[in-house]
C-alpha cells in the first residue's frame, strides 16, 4: 500500500467495517462522527488540519432507501452536501501540501434508471428514487477533483441475509461485501481516474441470495413493492467490462490471488 495515511469516512457502517477487517489497507484513519462530521465543514477542516492525509475512501452515506425517501433533507445533507464538504476540504488540503490526494468515492448503481439493465458508465444517469438522486449529486462534487475514482456498485452480506423471500424478476450485479472491500483496495492503488462500474454477472436477486440462504422463498418484484415506501429497480445490472479489463492486468491478477 503506497499511501501512508488513508482517511476512511463511514467507518462504523457495514462497508467501512468490512474495509477495516479486510486488512488490505494500512494506516487507516477511522474517525467517529464526533471526530469528523462531514455535514459540518468546520469539523472536516479541523480534522484535516490535525492529520496528514494521502488518500480518502468515502463510504459515509445515508444508505437506507426508506430513510432517504422519508427524510430527503437529511439525505441531501449527508449524501450530497456532506460529500461536497469533503471535496472542498480535500481541494484545500491539496493546495496546502502541493500534491493530489487520491479520492475513492463509493456511489451506487441507483444512479441509473434501473429499467433495462446492462448499464455502462456512459449511460444516462436518471435515478429512480431519492437515494439515487442524492448520490448522483455527490458524484458531481467528486468530479471536481483531479485524482478520483467513483465506484458505482451494489453489495450484500452473504452472512446476513435477513429477508425471507426475494424477487425472481428483479436483476442486479450485486457483489459480496468482502469482494467490494478488496476491489476498493485495488482501485485505490490504481492510476485510473473517472467513474467505474464494479459488479458481478447479471442475476435475479432470488438466484443470487439463494446460494447463501437455502431457505429463501421466491417472490415477484410487485409483491416486494407493496411492502416498501420507495421505488425499486427492475434491472440495475451493469456492464462491468472496464472493471474486467483492470482485473485482467498482470498487477491485478497478482492482487486477487
Amino acid at each position: 500500500m503506497k499511501f501512508k495515511k488513508i482517511l476512511l469516512t463511514g467507518a462504523s457502517g457495514k462497508l467501512g467495517q468490512a474495509i477495516i477487517s479486510s486488512r488490505y489497507f494500512s494506516s487507516l484513519l477511522t474517525p467517529s462522527r464526533q471526530e469528523l462530521d462531514i455535514t459540518k465543514s468546520i469539523s472536516i477542516e479541523k480534522f484535516f488540519g490535525k492529520n496528514n492525509i494521502d488518500a480518502v475512501i468515502n463510504c459515509a452515506a445515508l444508505a437506507r432507501m426508506s430513510e432517504c425517501e422519508a427524510n430527503p433533507d437529511k439525505a441531501i445533507l449527508v449524501n450530497t452536501i456532506g460529500t461536497a464538504n469533503l471535496v472542498i476540504e480535500t481541494l484545500k488540503k491539496e493546495s496546502k501540501i502541493k500534491k493530489s490526494i487520491r479520492f475513492v468515492h463509493i456511489s451506487t448503481d441507483g444512479v441509473y434508471t434501473g429499467v433495462k439493465g446492462n448499464y455502462s458508465e456512459q449511460d444516462k444517469t436518471i435515478p429512480y428514487n431519492k437515494y439515487g438522486w442524492t448520490k448522483l449529486g455527490a458524484e458531481c462534487a467528486v468530479n471536481l477533483l483531479s485524482n478520483f475514482c467513483i465506484i458505482r456498485t451494489s453489495f450484500f452480506d452473504p452472512e446476513n441475509i435477513k429477508f425471507k423471500d426475494s424477487g425472481i424478476d428483479a436483476y442486479s450485479s450485486k457483489v459480496p461485501i468482502k469482494y467490494l472491500a478488496r476491489s476498493i483496495a485495488r482501485m485505490l492503488e490504481h492510476n485510473f481516474v473517472g467513474t467505474i462500474n464494479i459488479g458481478s454477472e447479471r442475476k435475479s436477486d432470488y438466484e443470487r441470495y439463494k446460494e447463501f440462504k437455502p431457505s429463501l422463498k421466491p417472490c415477484k418484484l410487485k409483491d416486494t413493492l407493496k411492502t416498501v415506501n420507495f421505488p425499486m429497480a427492475r434491472d440495475s445490472s451493469m456492464n462491468c467490462s472496464l472493471w474486467e479489463k483492470i482485473q485482467l492486468s498482470s498487477k491485478s491478477k497478482q492482487f486477487y490471488q
